[in-house]
């Protein structure tokens, strides 16, 4: 299966090149960045052995959508996309917190919940909740990276303040703008009959100081969907929701003995099993935006990227 896992490309004034668990990102001349989507697949921190065909355009194309769509309300890095896998934009000085938002006690928040913690990232969950309920209001449980970088870990607004990882001034912005995408996000879903259930959204500052919405937005890897038909129904009857999300790999891992701990052996994706994924992912691709997904011309892609992003940059 034609993929792309990794790339080597020198482009003109080209200064660094970050890799990321699915993006790699290249700095051109500390202006722009050229960051590109592989077909990498992650799940539990970990990346796994075999890309998955056409991920890389279908993350690249739901997010571009949704910059585009969400552009009124909160300013964001992208500038271009010349390829199905490739979005430009502004270099950008990342906060180093990622904004969760969750609307619904689902993944993470319902792991703490069933522990019995009910306190997440310093917010309070109230009482009598099960698995999949509407939190009352949306609630902000911010991540941060552990210091080797491999995993993000909960912390609070409280401690983010206190060790000056964002200014007071700056994490007001981030709140208010993580609370309107997430207003917008949902008034989308819903118009498409799905539930955006919880995402995450990472900002930057460009180098005028004006903080902007940058990586991706609303695709299936950093959103949990349900459909909407049935949810009350499957709710009141105590089952699983129907969810659109890359969940139903993180199962398929599990029941195959991988959760990502040490010692553990990443399962082999078999050749039709990849293919099954790639299906849903262009199932996620069409149910989120509500149009029909085409395929990219696959036969070479690195050949197909290198030449769009030269001509662009020229």
């Amino acid at each position: 299966m034609n993929t792309i896992t990794t790339t080597n490309f020198n482009f003109p004034n080209q200064k660094s090149v970050y890799r990321g668990k699915v993006r790699e990102v290249y700095n051109i001349n500390d202006e722009i960045l050229v960051m590109i989507a592989t077909d990498r697949l992650s799940a539990f921190d970990v990346v796994m052995p075999k890309g998955i065909p056409y991920k890389g355009q279908i993350l690249n194309q739901i997010a571009t959508k949704f910059m585009q769509l969400t552009q009124d309300i909160v300013p964001n890095w992208l500038i271009a996309t010349p390829d199905p896998n490739v979005a430009i934009g502004h270099l950008c000085d990342p906060f180093k917190v990622e904004m969760v938002i969750r609307g619904y006690l689902s993944g993470h928040a319902v792991r703490e919940y069933i522990a019995g913690r009910r306190l997440l990232c310093g917010v309070e969950m109230p009482e009598g909740l099960k698995e999949n309920d509407k939190f009352p209001t949306p609630i902000i449980t911010p991540t941060t990276k552990a210091d080797n970088g491999s995993h993000d870990e909960d912390i609070s607004r409280e401690a983010i303040l206190e060790k000056g990882i964002v200014s007071e001034e700056d994490y007001i912005t981030l709140e208010k703008y993580t609370r309107a995408l997430y207003q917008r996000g949902t008034e989308i879903a819903a118009s498409r009959g799905l539930i955006l259930v919880d995402t995450k959204y990472e900002f930057g500052k460009t180098k005028d100081g004006k903080i902007v919405l940058i990586d991706e937005i609303h695709t299936p890897d950093s959103s949990r969907y349900f459909y909407a038909d049935g949810y009350q129904e499957r709710q009141d009857n105590n089952e699983e929701q129907k969810q659109l999300s890359k969940e139903f790999v993180r199962r398929w891992l599990i029941e195959h003995g991988f959760q990502g701990k040490e010692g553990q052996q990443i399962p082999d994706m078999t050749e039709s099993y990849i293919e099954t994924v790639s299906e849903r992912y262009i199932e996620l691709y069409e149910n989120i935006l509500g149009e029909k997904f085409v395929k990219a011309d696959i036969s070479n892609i690195h050949e197909r990227i290198e030449k769009n992003v030269l001509n662009y940059l020229k």
